[in-house]
């Protein structure tokens, strides 16, 4: 099966579904940004995110690969699942996919925030925050994350159709068809949020970044849903 290009420009169906989501990805910067302070100034707040410090320590890799199944992968799944007056969005197949995805992606985030906190350090002045979002947004993200989760999204999409994964993946300009549009989104929410979830200790960063993970899955879902494979019947999978 010959794969489709994209009706529109990446940046274009990048900008757009952006502007689509504007108003609720600034609310969640704001809100991750008022927990960062709350940690810093607020003593109850401080005092309740130090007790989930102690939990990551006690529990390690366990609670980064759970809370992020959980937060990435079932409750964007159950939201998309379908409510009243909504069709399914997703089979449950296809929903245990995308939890044991992002299962596996909670490991690899918490791998990655702690070879940053060893390498760059774990300081939270501006330098370090800096050459920390630059890791994360220019080098970890463009080379690594977006390009698999678009994989991973197009194959469920596509029903796990692997053979027309493949043949869209080694047609010509796959990374500007495929992933600059999933990047550009990617910067707009993540740029702001990974230099504020960066100024928290380093065992509170994979708890805010899953927060923001729940609403940015949301994104990438409708537009990996707008420019999907179309199934040998002309619809989408």
């Amino acid at each position: 099966m010959a794969p489709l290009r994209s009706p529109t420009a990446p940046w274009r169906s990048a900008l757009g579904g952006a502007r689509a989501h504007l108003g609720a990805g600034l609310a969640l910067q704001a809100g991750a940004l008022a927990l960062v302070l709350s940690y810093y100034y607020c003593e109850p707040a401080r005092a309740v995110l130090l007790r989930l410090v102690a939990l990551r320590r006690e529990t390690g890799f366990a609670f980064a690969i759970v809370s992020t199944a959980f937060f990435g992968g079932l409750l964007p799944f159950l939201y998309l699942r379908g409510g009243r007056g909504r069709p399914p969005r997703y089979t449950w197949r296809q929903g245990g996919a995308l939890i044991a995805f992002w299962a596996y992606k909670g490991l690899e985030v918490d791998v990655f925030y702690r070879v940053l906190a060893h390498t760059v350090g774990e300081g939270h002045d501006l330098w370090t925050i800096v050459r920390k979002v630059v890791s994360d947004q220019f080098v970890y993200c463009p080379l690594i994350a977006i390009p698999v989760t678009v994989l991973v999204y197009e194959w469920v999409e596509r029903g796990f159709d692997t053979a027309a994964i493949l043949a869209d993946w080694r047609a010509p300009r796959w990374y500007l068809r495929r992933t600059v549009p999933i990047l550009i989104s990617n910067m707009g929410v993540w740029i702001p949020a990974v230099a504020i979830i960066y100024a928290l200790p380093t065992p509170l960063q994979l708890p805010l970044q899953n927060l923001v993970l729940c609403f940015y899955t949301l994104i990438v879902a409708h537009q990996m849903r707008r420019h999907a494979l179309p199934t040998a019947g002309g619809g989408i999978a």
